[in-house]
């Protein structure tokens, strides 16, 4: 694992916020904060202002955004005229939360609405013809693709043919030319100007019903209960937690503390979430929501997001954990048999592997589970009709969208992100995309990115970590992409009654002078961490055990002192 500090800010810049923030010029607790702050280009009190306080009123005008005037009045007129409205989405995470806001928003408004889903395994991925026919046939006038469509030309073409209008509202890479859409809302198109381009798209939607809001002369306080939805997709979406995502996330996570929507409440199974942070949502509701497009429909997870009453909830809630249950087991007999696979690619570049009986629904957890396990470019591919489909993932720092762009010639179609993608290929170009991307990837993957590595903050000493420092690490909350959880280095320490821990004595506990540590994984650096000097990276939290509460450090790496 490499370790590598992050850049500091100006150091000019460090003294002047510290100086505004705190007038004692020694370094302190406060010193520390004013460096991790310009660090993260926060480098007046104003902005420390808005960093530790997110404001809703500093939301970007969403009318900023291409298309959203055309959006608002076409969505207005079919209010006015009383059309029926299809509100379709992904069955992911992003996909389900974005049509269970604009699906309750628009229906609070009176709207004739309905949503719809796409079948992970019969209609695949995005806005499909056979949405289409079903809008068609059930006489819907205007559909609201969410997380999906800015690539679904023949769909839309479609839609046209049938007196259709679609709204997009999606963040993915939009190809150079966009669909025939009535509007397309897209951060990511080259012509829109809109300030922040790392929306997820159940942003993109709150962005519209903000929109809408806007036009009707209320502000965005009467929409603010939508904002648990966005704060579970933010995290799940793995964007950035910078600009307006901060503001989103915060009030988010602030509605789920306070005022939990039933679905929500019924998936934590009640449990307070007085001391929730974003990254916890991650474990305790996005994999379940996730569990039911991957194992059943999607449906399930709107019908849980949207319901007003806890018994419903709590029942809906109660399949969707047996999905989850049945997607674990799933996922780690996959898991088992690609890395049988990938094993014998040892020395490739990427890991590319394929099998027709693997369930679609985990291929991309599976790809995850691969990534981590060779630190390469990964593909995990199943059969999906006559055609095969993957899902990729990448490595840190190594834009996987753009390599498979770099070997589109072989696909059918392709989508994504930087880190994560899906593709769909025949099965006679199987072999040829394979060996085209494990060539590009050898040729466009630098050294440096070919092995893990972790950013830390500061060097500091243990005496610093307090109740004090970690009050203040809190108020940096939500952590994520661009607002990494602060890592600090330790140089020179001895760890004591060090034991291994959990299943298999995977993990290490122990305590570092006064405070105790855990280390997740990292059962196999029992001698080194217990008969010598040692470095470390931590970061600083808090364990709650048995209704009690106490700092603790938890381990991030560890490496031989030369102290």
């Amino acid at each position: 694992m490499r370790w590598i500090e992050r850049p500091p800010g100006d150091q000019h810049l460090t003294d002047q916020l510290h100086h505004s923030l705190n007038h004692n010029p020694n370094k302190s607790v406060a010193y520390w904060v004013s460096q991790l702050l310009t660090s993260r280009h926060v480098v007046t009190y104003d902005q420390a202002k808005a960093f530790f306080v997110p404001r809703l009123e500093d939301l970007h005008d969403p009318f900023l955004m291409q298309d959203m005037d055309k959006a608002v009045l076409r969505i207005e007129r079919a209010l006015q005229q009383g059309e029926s409205i299809l509100v379709y989405g992904d069955y992911d995470v992003d996909g389900t939360t974005a049509v269970a806001l604009m699906y309750q928003y628009l229906s609070g408004l009176g709207g004739s609405c309905a949503f719809y889903i796409p079948d992970r395994y019969t209609e695949g991925y995005g806005l499909s013809k056979q949405g289409i026919r079903f809008a068609d046939d059930n006489g819907f006038t205007l559909l609201i693709a969410l997380d999906c469509g800015v690539k679904a030309f023949d769909s839309i073409a479609l839609s046209n043919e049938l007196g259709i209008d679609v709204i997009v509202c999606d963040h993915h890479m939009p190809d150079s030319q966009l669909p025939n859409a009535f509007a397309v809302l897209d951060p990511m198109r080259t012509d829109c100007n809109y300030p922040f381009k790392g929306l997820c798209g159940c942003g993109v939607g709150f962005k519209l019903i903000q929109a809408l809001e806007q036009k009707a002369g209320r502000g965005v306080e009467h929409i603010v209960q939508y904002l648990d939805l966005v704060a579970v997709a933010i995290g799940a979406d793995v964007v950035s937690v910078a600009d307006e995502n901060r503001i989103l996330a915060y009030h988010g996570v602030e509605q789920i503390k306070q005022k939990p929507r039933p679905g929500i409440k019924a998936l934590l199974k009640g449990k307070t979430m007085r001391d929730a942070h974003l990254s916890d949502f991650n474990f305790s509701i996005a994999p379940k929501i996730n569990a039911a497009g991957r194992i059943k429909h999607g449906e399930y997870a709107v019908a849980l997001l949207t319901t007003t009453e806890y018994e419903k909830a709590r029942e809906l809630a109660q399949e969707i954990e047996v999905f989850n249950t049945e997607r674990r087991s799933t996922e780690q007999q996959v898991t088992e048999e690609a890395l049988i696979l990938a094993e014998a690619e040892a020395d490739c570049a990427t890991t590319v592997v394929r099998a027709s009986h693997w369930h679609k629904g985990v291929i991309g957890i599976v790809a995850s589970r691969l990534q981590a396990t060779y630190y390469r470019p990964t593909l995990v591919f199943t059969q999906s009709g006559t055609d095969w489909a993957a899902s990729a993932r990448s490595v840190k720092g190594y834009d996987v969208h753009a390599a498979i762009e770099a070997c589109q010639q072989h696909l059918i179609q392709f989508g994504g992100h930087a880190y994560a993608a899906g593709i769909t290929l025949s099965d006679e170009q199987y072999e040829p995309f394979k060996a085209a991307f494990e060539a590009h990837v050898r040729q466009t993957l630098k050294p440096d990115l070919q092995q893990p590595s972790i950013t830390y903050d500061i060097e500091i000493g243990i005496e610093m970590l307090d109740l004090k420092m970690f009050r203040l690490l809190q108020r940096f909350q939500p952590f994520g992409p661009d607002n990494a959880e602060p890592v600090f280095l330790l140089r020179g320490v001895r760890l004591g009654a060090i034991q291994c821990v959990g299943a298999e004595g995977r993990h290490l506990r122990g305590k570092l002078h006064h405070l105790p540590f855990i280390a997740f994984n990292m059962g196999q650096q029992l001698d080194l961490a217990k008969d010598s000097m040692v470095d470390i990276l931590a970061t600083l939290g808090m364990n709650h055990f048995n209704d009690r509460a106490s700092l603790q450090l938890q381990l991030k790496d560890i490496k031989p002192s030369n102290f």
